[in-house]
């Protein structure tokens, strides 16, 4: 950039994560701003933060990012000992480059009581630049030095002067700082230093001066030198005063980034698919189908614009809590069916298909959606129950090709009304606990002859898998649409298929009622 012909800009970040916004904006590099980094960690810009303490942060924007950084050193942290320490430091991290401004340690922000700060002397400063450059290894680490005599009133003289002794002790481009509201100064600057030396220019003061001025004067590097943190700050205290004010997310929540957006940012998709590569895989099942298309009419309000497995419970939604439980078991590879407000599911860690005839279709529709993912051992459950890890394992560790789980003592509210009830071989005793117990039928009202209730877990082997896969293609346009998975399991007793039955008790809740949310608070 300091080489190349034209002008170049450096975003300025003070973290990670505005690292990576800065280059995915397009920014050929980045302006690791002391006064931004000093401000998110809450201090002055007096190097209350200790020089170790900048290092990590630009550490992690080092990490974020492939583009080059810059870092403002300040003053070099010290004297030139200090300097050089500095380069190697920030080359082993893999930093680009960093400036350092001609004034005493510790130093005030150039912008405050400017014309009252004492400057380096110009050979004392001079020698720490040479220290800096003789400590790199790097050919292409760079060192700007950065002139504060027209900030602190020296005049033009003696900003060139300075420039001067810097250019001959190694400095590989000078940023002349200014605190005027017009680029005069500057200007001035350039056309008395020529092209001795590339020059670096922060126009925060002189903003209003086109950038085409600056290109066509010859300058290399323009640096937008702290509008990220700027605008994060308004925007974080107008988010604070409004939900302090009103005692709600509604009116905030539409006007901020999703938390899709900043998982996005931290990378969490090549995690998941590192987890899928590294991870040990759990067992033969290692997938999990989330049938979680529905709205869930009956928790009213709560499911105005996002579906019941969205609705949180102990401070997330009931979805993470599913998938949660999941990856407790070595469940890694996730799959959830959307429908209604399918926007609003945004957890990760999962894949999503969806079911966008939601409102006309029930489970099956759901299921049928995801299809392509029933091509081997798989565990299929609704997106509004959940369930503890034992319960899962017992599931898992059970042998069959089509297995499920049945609560053998329901909750007393549900033991005489409508749910999906279990008509067993055994009913649940300690002989079952080594026999060989089957689904005999499903019956939608409680009698003498149901076992339990089935807590809406189905496991399949790969050949289970095969054969649902096969009865979903057989279904076709109204039959598809209202069949349920009690259907489907009806359909698999019928056609003489050993359906194994796991008893639990307890362990899972069905969340469809307002006072089942808060069951939900206290389930873990």
């Amino acid at each position: 950039m300091l080489k190349g012909s034209g002008l170049s800009f450096l975003m300025e970040a003070h973290n990670g994560l505005s690292a990576k916004i800065a280059e995915e904006a397009g920014f050929e590099g980045i302006w690791g701003s002391g006064l931004s980094i000093s401000a998110a960690l809450g201090v002055r810009d007096n190097n209350e933060a200790s020089w170790t303490q900048v290092l990590e942060v630009v550490e992690f924007m080092a990490d974020a990012t492939t583009v080059p950084i810059l870092l403002d050193g300040d003053t070099g942290y010290g004297n030139f000992n200090s300097a050089r320490r500095l380069v190697t430091k920030l080359e082993q991290r893999g930093v680009a480059g960093v400036c350092m401004e001609d004034k005493l340690f510790p130093k005030t922000n150039s912008f405050l009581r400017s014309t009252a700060q004492p400057l380096a002397d110009v050979d004392e400063f001079a020698g720490k630049i040479r220290a800096a450059k003789e400590a790199q290894r790097d050919d292409d680490f760079v060192v700007v030095a950065r002139v504060e005599a027209l900030i602190a009133g020296h005049g033009m003289e003696e900003a060139l002067r300075r420039g001067e002794a810097y250019r001959k002790a190694g400095a590989d481009a000078i940023l002349i700082h200014s605190k005027e509201r017009h680029a005069n100064e500057i200007l001035q600057f350039k056309k008395e230093w020529g092209d001795r030396l590339p020059l670096v220019i922060v126009p925060t003061k002189y903003y209003t001066t086109p950038t085409d001025v600056f290109r066509e004067a010859g300058f290399k590097i323009v640096i937008w030198a702290n509008h990220l943190m700027r605008s994060a700050l308004t925007a974080m205290q107008a988010a604070a005063k409004a939900i302090h004010a009103n005692q709600t997310l509604v009116g905030v929540e539409e006007k901020v980034a999703p938390l899709a957006e900043v998982f996005r940012l931290q990378g969490e998709n090549e995690l998941e698919q590192a987890e899928k590569a590294y991870l040990p895989k759990g067992g033969p099942v290692a997938r999990g189908i989330v049938l979680a298309a529905g709205r869930g009419d009956e928790l009213g309000e709560l499911v105005a614009d996002r579906p019941k497995s969205m609705v949180p419970i102990a401070g997330k939604p009931i979805l993470e809590h599913i998938l949660d439980a999941y990856r407790s078991a070595n469940v890694r590879e996730l799959v959830v069916v959307r429908g209604f407000a399918k926007d609003a599911v945004n957890v990760q860690g999962a894949t999503f298909v969806d079911n966008d005839a939601f409102a006309t279709t029930g489970e099956l529709a759901s299921l049928a959606a995801a299809k392509s993912s029933l091509d081997g051992p798989c565990v299929v459950s609704y997106g509004d129950v959940l369930f503890k890890k034992y319960v899962l394992d017992e599931l898992l560790e059970t042998q069959g090709d089509f297995v499920v789980a049945v609560d053998s003592m329901p909750a007393e509210g549900k033991k005489a009304g409508k749910a999906d009830w279990a008509i067993c071989s055994e009913p649940h005793s300690r002989k079952t606990l080594l026999a060989n117990v089957l689904l005999k039928d499903m019956a939608s009202e409680a009698s003498a002859s149901v076992s339990g209730e089935w807590t809406g877990l189905l496991k399949l082997s790969e050949s289970g898998a095969k054969a649902v896969r096969e009865i979903l293609g057989t279904l076709e346009g109204k039959e598809l649409a209202s069949a349920s998975v009690p259907d489907l399991l009806r359909r698999l007793v019928r056609e003489g298929r050993e359906v194994r039955v796991v008893y639990t008790r307890g362990g899972w809740l069905d969340v469809d009622t307002l006072g089942d949310v808060l069951k939900g608070s206290t389930f873990e």
